[in-house]
């Protein structure tokens, strides 16, 4: 029995009356709707997380190691962003730097939100961190552009384009969720020296 995708859904704003919460309650609900992957969601306003990172080799805190480990157990990531001056929280940037083995060698796909940029350029810049750190980010993505206008009751008001886009990429990370975990338990991935 092939046991399902372990795929891990980040809120990446903390902001106080953000819109995040609203796009990742979405997400999940089709998530849950059209796949079978155990879906984990971290609100990163939920952790508390050093804004000094640890020397190499320091134990973490607490809350540090239960993020990790939660990483550690993904088969595939969704990032759930807003676009903050062109670019991704400084939040979600400070999660993504306490970890690099955690995010090696599983895919990241994107679902923004913004005003009439969508977000997509959080997501670019977001492509080339998560390639440094040796994730495969899936083309395709999930952008709101104008995204407190397009929702009502915590649903797009028009469903059709979102729900495919989502759709789309989940396909996309199941696929190479299943690839890349086939091939870390086969033969684990070494990033070069």
């Amino acid at each position: 029995m092939i046991r399902p995708l372990r795929l891990v859904v980040i809120t990446g704003s903390t902001r106080d009356g953000r819109f995040g919460p609203t796009v990742t309650s979405w997400f999940t609900g089709l998530a849950s709707s059209v796949s079978e992957m155990d879906l984990d969601v971290v609100d990163l306003a939920d952790i508390e997380l050093p804004v000094a990172h640890p020397a190499w080799g320091a134990q973490p805190s607490a809350s540090v190691a239960g993020l990790g480990a939660r990483l550690d157990a993904a088969d595939a990531f969704v990032i759930v962003t807003p676009e903050y001056n062109h670019s991704f929280p400084a939040v979600l940037k400070n999660a993504i730097d306490l970890f690099r083995a955690e995010w090696r060698a599983k895919p990241v796909g994107f679902v923004s939100y913004g005003g009439q940029g969508g977000g997509l350029r959080a997501v670019e810049q977001l492509r080339l961190v998560f390639a440094e750190l040796h994730a495969t980010s899936v083309r395709d993505s999930v952008s709101f552009h104008g995204a407190a206008s397009v929702f009502d009751g915590g649903r797009p008001v028009d469903p059709a384009i979102s729900h495919s886009a989502g759709v789309n990429m989940l396909e996309q990370l199941a696929w190479w969720g299943s690839a890349l975990r086939s091939a870390r338990e086969a033969r684990p991935y070494a990033e070069a020296a």
